[in-house]
């Protein structure tokens, strides 16, 4: 997502697999927004219990703010490798994952620059409550960067997932909530703790796999009182195809609310799921908890 600028210029950066959030130079007070990308978990089932295994999933997305006088985009990349561990804790599968994103950004008609951001390391803990049903937890952590266009301070991620797979079916709800262990950055920028809320309601007909997705995200109050906190909704729709041990997914996304980001957000987004290699199972496919880039921020 992207953040607003004041008065000269604006920039993006982006995030991880959990992401990493770009920054906006301006006058005034500093911004910046979640360190994990809003949307950036739709379509994956990641309540449920992967198969043991080693994944790669890349989210690739491509967004276009209708910010003033001229439009801001960005293109955030999201390689992840997560495996499925064979081990067990607390009842559940243990899965370990890394990302590391990759972007390029334009605000406002400006030059696109591009750089990385900041990785994100995580585990995640995975019940599965009945053939259908699975609960999970993920803790991670955002290592610091020095990228100055993206959020550069280290912050913690907890994740709650639930998800019901029957019949075909994919609802999952994902609640991200981001804490930054320092809420300055050195440039002066305000990094303010976050909830972000993923939603997916798709449906599988064979090899096909379509429906509705969403997601909010909200700053938290900080203890700065220039500081103006964002928010926003998107609502979309995704298409998916099964190609055989490669998963296609695709998704548009689009704002019906928007909070000091400058203007409303349409996004679109393609997901690739490769299994490097797993043990043969009935458990639920791919669901890697921890993608994706960081919401757009600004500064």
């Amino acid at each position: 997502m992207i953040g607003r600028i004041n008065t000269v210029q604006r920039r993006f950066g982006a995030a991880l697999l959990g992401g990493t959030a770009l920054l906006a130079l301006g006058s005034g007070a500093a911004r910046a927004a979640s360190a994990a990308q809003p949307g950036q978990t739709v379509g994956l089932p990641v309540g449920a219990q992967l198969p043991v295994g080693l994944y790669f999933v890349n989210t690739s997305s491509f967004g276009v703010r209708d910010t003033q006088p001229r439009e801001s985009e960005s293109n955030i990349n999201l390689p992840t490798f997560l495996w499925a561990t064979p081990w067990s804790l607390f009842g559940a599968r243990l899965n370990l994952a890394t990302t590391q994103p990759v972007v390029a950004s334009s605000v406002r008609g400006a030059p696109y620059q591009s750089g990385i951001g900041v990785p994100l390391i995580a585990a995640q803990l995975a019940w599965k409550l009945g053939d259908d049903f699975g609960v999970s937890y993920l803790f991670g952590g955002y290592h610091p960067v020095e990228t100055r266009f993206v959020i550069q301070n280290a912050s913690l991620s907890h994740r709650f997932a639930a998800s019901y797979t029957g019949d075909g079916w994919n609802l999952t709800a994902n609640l991200l909530y981001g804490i930054y262990l320092d809420p300055i950055s050195p440039q002066g920028t305000v990094y303010p703790d976050y909830l972000n809320l993923d939603l997916t309601a798709t449906k599988k007909f064979g090899k096909w796999e379509i429906g509705p997705v969403a997601f909010g995200s909200a700053d938290l109050p900080t203890r700065f009182p220039g500081y103006r906190r964002q928010s926003q909704v998107a609502v979309g729709g995704l298409v998916g195809y099964n190609f055989g041990p490669v998963n296609l997914q695709a998704y548009v996304t689009q704002d019906v609310a928007e909070r000091n980001y400058g203007g409303r957000e349409t996004r679109g987004w393609l997901r690739v799921i490769v299994p490097i290699y797993k043990e043969a199972t009935n458990s639920a496919a791919p669901s890697p908890s921890v993608t994706g880039p960081a919401r757009l921020a600004r500064r």
